[in-house]
């Protein structure tokens, strides 16, 4: 009998929607029929090649079937009867449509019964496109196994089906960060249904619609989904990483299904790749050479999700990543029209969630502790001269006080922070490279603050909310770098922390952080001042021009060494896109 969905066949409705490109078929086998046969008119081959350019035409054949065995259900036509009689009779199939070249198509195993994770109305618009809805018999015929696959494998996974397996997402995030921290252990691990109502309050204390997006690396599996291959799928993250390992997506929203996104032909080794490319396009500043590798990345892990998260109204994300992928300059990531991610959603980057401080606090009105230093006695720094005009417009917009240079000590940190100067700004060189100890945070002199000293250092007490590192760098790519970027605010026992990947020019850090402290007087969360600030500079509000620092709520004159630079505007994502709003974007 007809199925009530003729896109969607038993035979075919495994929980995994494999929309494929063109994968490279056997020379030699027959050709496969699949699905029921439809009974509208075969489409023409014209039609058929519109719709999918990548297969050779299909070829309409009558394919007879003489096996004695084969039984076929024929229903009574009395329409008064209640049962069928089941005759096992040759029959003849009508009008089959198969593929030449033909498409095998391995059933695989199913030890666990499969929910109906998905149906027609779960796939996105833009993967639904790729369907012709004209010739519903050749849809199932193009369900292939998915290692062939270019594009993702989306699945719905509903919460209830998969219990608590999906603790061990978070899990391993954890272990790792508190091995790399020294952090104790003591955290029982948050599993999908904390995590929900974390997002759920967060949403009505904020007026914010957040999603937890995790993005890492697994051995990828052809099993279907069940909570022991989901548990499985994120077990071997503290194992050593291997090339093969291909990326995944596990999008967790405030409330409903989560969605996994599987990319079984990319690799580990071609992310790095791209992102490489991003990494070397991005300090250009004259160029446009980090579009390509941007826009790529948005590709893999925002577009498979971009209609649930419209479909959610979701306007804040936060990352969850993978080695290798902590040091990408999510700001800068745009859909193939050259859209930034910013333009549509703030971000940021968590290293665990189980790790972090959910808790919601206003800094509206929250005063400042600035501190900083223009030159530096280690012979390698070079000098900051931007940074006495950066604090005195950060003690112009907030308030507090300022300790500059020689007053640029570890103990006046300690000792002469007020409880209400719950944002700690530290406008010095600040070094992400290798393990803890070659990781610091540069005072006046020679005097160092390394991460491994900076938890026991005092630092954080009374609690900060905000720690702000407005001249720091990391090492692109380096696990451990990327370890001590991501892990800042659960190493420094700070809420969240804002800190930047690479060192940007004296006039582009003043624009941001400025911009940063005057948006954080109106928004309601720190990740949307972010974005605000980066907003103004991509669209040129923020700039300098005619020997001022000009932003959209005021001027701010330079200093005469800062006056001898050229107007200049900051659109270019060099500028702003390194500033990530670590830990908690609340």
């Amino acid at each position: 009998a007809p199925t009530a969905n003729p896109l969607f066949s038993p035979a075919i409705s495994l929980g995994l929607i494999s929309l494929l490109t063109n994968p490279a078929p056997p020379q030699t086998p027959a050709p496969v029929v699949v699905g029921t046969p439809p009974t509208p008119p075969a489409p023409s081959s014209q039609a058929f090649s519109q719709a999918f350019p990548q297969f050779a035409a299909p070829i309409v054949v009558n394919t007879p079937s003489t096996s004695s065995n084969q039984t076929t259900q024929t229903p009574q036509t009395n329409p008064t009867s209640q049962t069928s009689q089941t005759t096992p009779t040759p029959q003849t199939t009508p009008n089959a449509i198969a593929i030449s070249p033909p498409l095998t198509i391995p059933q695989p195993e199913i030890t666990t019964p499969l929910p109906p994770l998905l149906n027609i109305q779960n796939i996105p618009n833009n993967l639904l496109a790729n369907f012709d809805a004209t010739s519903p018999g050749i849809q199932p015929a193009l369900t292939t196994t998915s290692a062939n696959l270019n594009i993702p494998i989306i699945e719905r996974i509903p919460t209830d089906f998969l219990g608590n397996s999906l603790r061990l997402l978070d899990q391993n995030f954890k272990e790792e960060f508190q091995a790399f921290t020294g952090v104790g252990d003591e955290i029982a691990t948050l599993d999908v249904s904390q995590a929900q109502n974390i997002l759920s309050r967060l949403s009505r204390e904020t007026n914010t619609r957040p999603v937890f997006i995790y993005v890492f690396f697994s051995p990828f599996s052809e099993l279907p989904i069940t909570p022991r291959t989901v548990t499985s799928s994120r077990a071997g993250i503290l194992r050593t990483p291997q090339n093969t390992d291909t990326l995944e997506i596990v999008l967790v929203p405030p409330t409903g299904d989560l969605i996994r996104v599987t990319n079984p032909n990319m690799p580990r080794s071609q992310v790095s790749s791209i992102l490489g490319e991003l990494d070397r396009g991005i300090v250009r500043v004259g160029n446009q050479t980090y579009a390509k590798p941007s826009q790529r990345m948005y590709e893999l892990i925002i577009s498979p999700i971009e209609e649930e998260l419209k479909r959610l109204k979701i306007n804040n994300l936060v990352f969850l990543m993978d080695a290798r992928l902590r040091s990408m300059p999510i700001a800068a990531l745009q859909n193939k029209d050259g859209r930034f991610i910013i333009e549509d959603y703030s971000v940021a980057l968590m290293p665990s969630l189980t790790l972090t401080d959910t808790t919601y606090i206003s800094l509206k009105d929250a005063q400042v502790m600035a501190m900083g230093a223009d030159r530096f006695a280690v012979d390698n720094l070079t000098p900051l001269p931007g940074v006495p005009i950066e604090l005195s417009a950060i003690n112009q917009i907030r308030g507090g006080n300022i300790f500059f240079n020689e007053n640029f000590t570890l103990s006046n940190l300690r000792q002469n922070r007020r409880p209400e100067q719950r944002i700690v700004h530290l406008a010095t060189h600040g070094s992400f490279s290798g393990n803890k100890t070659n990781s610091y945070i540069q005072l006046w002199g020679t005097e160092r603050l390394t991460l491994d000293q900076i938890r026991t250092s005092g630092f954080g007490n009374p609690p900060i909310d905000l720690l702000v590192l407005s001249a720091c760098e990391s090492a692109l790519g380096d696990r451990e770098s990327e370890l001590g970027f991501a892990g800042l605010a659960v190493i420094s026992g700070v809420r969240s922390a804002l800190a930047s990947l690479w060192q940007v020019s004296d006039g582009g850090t003043m624009g941001l952080i400025t911009e940063f402290y005057q948006q954080l007087q109106t928004t309601t969360t720190k990740s949307e001042a972010l974005r605000q600030a980066q907003l103004a500079m991509l669209r040129g509000e923020v700039r300098l021009e005619g020997g001022n620092l000009v932003t959209p709520k005021g001027n701010f004159p330079l200093n005469e060494e800062l006056r001898r630079l050229e107007d200049t505007r900051f659109s270019h994502p060099y500028f702003w896109s390194a500033f990530t709003m670590i830990g908690n974007p609340w």
